[in-house]
């Protein structure tokens, strides 16, 4: 697996779910399929495939057209997946999570927290100040916490953050556009059309004669 697949499939796994995977690396090889053919590849119902084609549309992943069956009467949807659309999305969701990790470093390694020995309670110092050092569960006494190996977990997933990153930084995904149906060819040696309209006929110069001999008899 390359990096650009690991980056895809991690955000995927991560955000939508484990279980389009398959689906995803199906239409990555296709192009306008329909979901019947789908259904039919992966043994499953139309409305099992939708269902998973509709997650991947709430992120904008994939797209559709859709097409009336002339012998059936009902429309049928065509599909195909964005990996442009999948890679940018998931780089965005890598900076917005190492932005959010950043800031959590920050907090452990500047406060001081507080923690009960017997329930999963962890206060910070204002809080702990609140409730006297006592735990709000069992009442028994607060102890400093030690994050220090939290504080390590974070700083390992930052620099393994970054890293990833960086390198998705230098890759160069095409975008795939839908097809468009080209327009027809003009045939060869067709005529063109040229104006019917009827040209003015050209005055008889013989009868505007006439007209200015009568003129000058009447003078």
């Amino acid at each position: 697996m390359d990096i650009l697949d690991k980056i895809v499939d991690d955000f995927i796994s991560e955000e939508i779910g484990k279980d389009v995977l398959e689906l995803v690396h199906y239409l990555r090889k296709k192009q306008n399929v329909s979901e019947f053919k789908i259904a039919e590849h992966f043994n499953l119902t139309v409305n099992q495939i939708r269902n998973m084609l509709y997650r991947l549309y709430a992120h904008s992943l994939v797209d559709f057209t859709r097409k009336k069956d002339k012998k059936k009467g009902w429309y049928i949807y065509y599909w195909d997946f964005y990996l442009k659309r999948a890679f940018d999305a998931a780089m965005a969701h890598k900076e917005k999570r190492l932005e959010v990790l950043k800031d959590l470093l920050k907090k452990e390694e500047t406060g001081q927290y507080f923690s009960c020995p017997d329930n999963d309670v962890r206060l910070g110092f204002e809080q702990a100040i609140e409730h006297g050092f006592k735990c709000p569960e069992c009442d028994k006494v607060l102890v400093q916490d030690n994050n220090a190996r939290k504080i390590q977990r974070i700083t390992k997933t930052i620099s393994e953050l970054e890293e990833e990153v960086k390198n998705g930084k230098g890759i160069v995904v095409e975008r795939k556009e839908k097809r468009v149906k080209k327009p027809k060819k003009e045939e060869k040696n067709k005529p063109k059309k040229t104006d019917t309209a009827k040209k003015p006929k050209p005055r008889n110069k013989i009868n505007r004669n006439k007209n200015a001999a009568k003129k000058k008899l009447k003078k």
